[in-house]
């Protein structure tokens, strides 16, 4: 029989009991306290009735207690629901009222801010909550689902995969994938509601290997090398874009690692080149794999050879995993030709929660070849099984790893009576300056400012939803069919770069640090100390590049969650400004 997550977990704290199991930086729990933790925590569940067939959600911090609660509520038999903590609140209670969530574990100020009704609630303490002297239950099972994970969703609402326990389990033990063992460190610095942190979390802890969270909510470039260094992680997985800026920055983070994974977009030969180059020991590994099939399903240990063509390969299955290129008849295509990937295996996820129609659509059983899941990804593969990927049949597209459905974006802005059509698409794909823009004909007579509908969108969607980039149009194009064109759309000029007039505005020293460092970014000069980072077509990525070169230019630190919460030039100027006298004072009191 396949082992759940808690079986394997409870093995370890048999085998090697003192050894470390996960950290924060400020607490070190041991696999054995690390089971007995949450021994006490899912017998409290248990005595709350939380058990086989509960949902519980999940909102808290990076922390110990994190990991704590989830292998808690698993002991308990029930599902857990990963909240994130950037959600804004109408979101986190769509996702809790559609995956009838009994109780949300949490830390006390993300509860009170989501204003979830306090019967419904319970607060973690520092390693998970108070003791009890209740039995402690074991109630997990391997065809149990795990896991709930809420992806973006074509009808205008977010759909939930549930991922069950015997697919978690077949991910982080496979023995053809990415190699973790006891004497590996590896960083949980994904937000929990992206499937990479089941990989980040229970691959290390299936292994007796030790878990470093990454405690900053959102941690910038230079505080994710930090944190490798000084929790001496050897395993990291990354979105692409993320991988591609440090790459371009050459960072030195290459140089303390064993192994990286990529995923989430094409990775880029020259970038993973010139990392192989000049880290030539760094087993680089390019993944595959949507949600549906339990956080990734294909992985290639990158080559020097991979890098000199114009494709890096997403490569062969691995884990129970199985993979079928078919035609439009469903028929096998021959190698070499261009079809649609379908997957099977014991990674599958049991559906979408609630969407029977919608799970009978990607979920189908194919004679003689089972249950399989159509990805809507175009794939080629070569004569020795590898596969390449060759893009979508459908809308769906991926921003700095981020699956988005533009008819979610479309129908939210829909909602606005001043929006009369919409379209979503994405401008300079592939690119790390890649942008989802909306383009919206406004009704007759509606004045609305495009920033306020920015403003009015991100307090109903999750950041990664939201356009960075707007247009107004007075209709959208169309095809010969009558359809909304969206090349013409994503191939427009971006009218932020081509007509933006720079503002008349006086700039402090600091200000015009600020907004070079803006303006390299942006690609377009930056003048006034107004000016809003997310308005001008930022995103968190871009961010990150500017939180750097400010580093650079001024040698002190901002860190990315002061820049997003402080997104004008003249408000992140005056907390360098700050920092930069403390740094002062704290040399003069030093010489003195």
């Amino acid at each position: 029989m396949t082992p759940t997550l808690p079986a394997l977990i409870a093995r370890q704290a048999e085998q090697h009991p003192t050894a470390l199991a996960v950290t924060d930086g400020d607490t070190y729990l041991t696999y054995r306290e690390l089971l007995d933790a949450s021994g006490r925590l899912a017998a409290v569940l248990a005595a709350r009735g939380i058990g086989p067939g509960s949902t519980v959600g999940l909102l808290c911090a990076r922390s110990t207690r994190h990991v704590v609660a989830q292998l808690a509520v698993w002991r308990a038999g029930a599902l857990v629901l990963p909240l994130d903590p950037g959600y804004p609140r109408p979101r986190i209670a769509e996702l809790t009222a559609d995956a009838g969530a009994r109780l949300v574990l949490g830390d006390k100020a993300l509860l009170a801010e989501a204003g979830l009704p306090v019967e419904h609630t319970l607060v973690l303490t520092e390693r998970g909550t108070e003791a009890t002297r209740g039995a402690v239950p074991d109630a997990a099972e391997p065809d149990a689902p795990a896991l709930l994970y809420y992806t973006s969703g074509s009808t205008g609402h977010p759909k939930g995969v549930l991922v069950p326990h015997r697919a978690v389990t077949d991910l982080v033990t496979a023995p053809d994938a990415i190699p973790v063992g006891p004497r590996d460190r590896v960083l949980l610095h994904a937000t929990p509601s992206f499937d990479a942190a089941t990989f980040e979390l229970w691959a290390p802890l299936a292994h007796g290997a030790a878990v470093a969270v990454s405690p900053a909510d959102r941690p910038s470039a230079e505080e994710l090398v930090r944190d490798v260094e000084r929790f001496g992680v050897t395993v990291l997985l990354l979105t692409t874009a993320l991988f591609h800026h440090l790459a371009a920055r050459q960072s030195r983070i290459f140089g303390v690692l064993r192994t990286v994974a990529v995923g989430g977009e094409a990775l880029a030969p020259e970038h993973a080149g010139a990392v192989l180059r000049a880290f030539p020991w760094l087993e680089l590994h390019n993944v595959y794999g949507p949600t549906e099939a339990t956080t990734f399903t294909t992985t290639h240990l990158v080559t020097p050879a991979d890098c000199e063509g114009g494709t890096v390969p997403i490569g062969q299955p691995f884990g129970g995993a199985r993979l079928l290129v078919l035609d439009e008849h469903l028929a096998p295509v021959e190698p070499g030709t261009v079809g649609e990937l379908w997957i099977g295996g014991e990674r599958l996820a049991q559906g979408y929660l609630n969407r029977p129609e919608l799970t009978a659509e990607r979920f189908r059983d194919l004679p003689g070849r089972g249950r399989a899941y159509r990805s809507g990804d175009l794939v080629r593969q070569r004569p020795d099984g590898v596969l390449e990927f060759h893009g979508r049949t459908d809308d769906q597209v991926k921003v700095r790893g981020f699956r988005i459905e533009p008819g979610e974006v479309e129908h939210a802005l829909l909602r606005f009576p001043e929006v009369a059509e919409a379209a979503v698409v994405v401008r300079r794909a592939g690119q790390a300056d890649a942008a989802l823009t909306a383009c919206v004909v406004l009704a007759d007579g509606a004045a609305t400012a495009v920033e306020t509908l920015r403003t009015r969108l991100a307090e109903r969607l999750p950041a990664h939803l939201v356009p960075t980039a707007w247009t107004v149009l007075a209709a959208l194009p169309v095809t010969g069919s009558g359809k909304v064109d969206r090349r013409a759309l994503a191939d427009a000029p971006d009218p932020a770069a081509a007509g933006h007039a720079p503002a008349e505005a006086e700039l402090t020293p600091i200000q015009q640090v600020v907004a070079e460092a803006w303006s390299r970014a942006l690609e377009r000069p930056i003048t006034d100390p107004a000016a809003d980072f997310l308005a001008e077509g930022g995103h968190s990525l871009l961010a990150m590049w500017v939180v750097d070169d400010l580093r650079e230019d001024l040698g002190v630190e901002l860190s990315l969650a002061d820049f997003l919460d402080h997104p004008t030039v003249a408000g992140q100027a005056e907390l360098l400004e700050r920092a930069l006298r403390a740094a002062d004072d704290t040399q003069g009191a030093a010489q003195r």
